[in-house]
């Protein structure tokens, strides 16, 4: 300090806008972070409830899209697709921003 050859009194205070920096960059980290995190979550809960969905719709025949509709809404999801194929159901959920698919084979059942 005091008469120092490499001290410039210029240099005050030009720590505070690199840390204003820092702070922007560490709260634009934490976003995308929270983001991120909540994007595997919708996920995994859209995998979750199509597989729900897609084996209550099996086990349910004549009931088969009511049952799906409601095993997805209970798991937080909204059915945008559904179809019976031959043998099979097929269910597309949404949670959020996340979409997933889930097959599962009818049941058959015999009558004697």
């Amino acid at each position: 300090v005091g008469n120092h050859p490499f001290h410039d009194r210029d240099d005050r205070g030009q720590i505070l806008p690199f840390t204003a920096l820092l702070l922007v960059l560490a709260a634009g980290l934490a976003v995308l972070i929270v983001e991120l995190g909540q994007i595997a979550v919708d996920r995994a809960q859209a995998r979750n409830a199509a597989d729900a969905a897609a084996l209550a719709a099996a086990a349910s025949p004549g009931r088969a899209r009511a049952q799906a509709v409601r095993l997805a809404g209970a798991n937080g999801a909204r059915i945008v697709s559904f179809d019976e194929p031959p043998g099979e159901v097929v269910v597309v959920v949404v949670v959020g921003r996340a979409r997933a698919t889930a097959r599962a084979q009818t049941i058959r059942t015999f009558a004697r």
